[in-house]
C-alpha cells in the first residue's frame, strides 16, 4: 500500500507563503478553524496556539494548501491527497534548496505563467534553454525558495 505524504516548508511567515503557493498552484488553502474551535472548547489548546489570517482562525505558525480535487477532512480541513505544508522556524534560508517544485504552464505558455507567478510575489533568477529538451526559468518564491517554472 503506497503512504501519504506532504512536502513540508520550512518558513518565515507561514500564512502568507501559503497564500502564494495556492494562488501559484491554484490550489486551495486549508481552514482549520471549526477544529480549532473544537480544539479550544474543549481546553485541548490555548488561544496562545491560534492566530487570525485573513479573517479565519489558524494554528500560529502553521498553514496548509491542498489540490482542489483531491478529498479532504470537513472536520479538520485536512487534506487527503496533494499537499504542502508550510511552518515558521526561527532560522532563516541558508544555502540553496536540495528539492524544489516545477510548475508547468497551462494553456498561457511559459510567459503568461512567468507573468502570473511574478504578480503574486515570485522572482525570476534565470532562463534555461535546452533547445528541443526544453525551456524553464528558475525562480524564487517570496521567501527565496527556488523553484523552476517550465512550459
Amino acid at each position: 500500500m503506497a503512504l501519504h505524504w506532504k512536502l513540508v516548508f520550512d518558513t518565515r511567515d507561514a500564512p502568507a507563503l501559503a497564500d502564494f503557493w495556492a494562488a501559484a498552484l491554484e490550489y486551495e488553502v486549508e481552514d482549520p478553524s471549526a477544529l480549532i474551535e473544537r480544539l479550544l472548547a474543549a481546553g485541548h489548546i490555548g488561544e496562545d496556539a491560534v492566530a487570525e489570517h485573513r479573517g479565519r482562525r489558524i494554528f500560529r505558525g502553521y498553514a496548509a494548501i491542498r489540490h482542489p480535487e483531491d478529498p479532504f477532512d470537513e472536520l479538520s480541513g485536512t487534506g487527503h491527497g496533494r499537499r504542502l505544508l508550510f511552518q515558521d522556524v526561527p532560522e532563516g534560508k541558508a544555502a540553496k534548496n536540495r528539492l524544489h517544485l516545477d510548475v508547468h504552464s497551462g494553456p498561457g505558455g511559459l510567459d503568461g505563467l512567468v507573468a502570473r507567478l511574478e504578480s503574486l510575489g515570485a522572482t525570476r533568477v534565470r532562463e534555461v534553454d535546452k533547445g528541443p529538451a526544453g525551456r524553464w526559468w528558475i525562480m524564487l518564491d517570496p521567501e527565496g525558495n527556488e523553484f523552476c517554472a517550465a512550459g
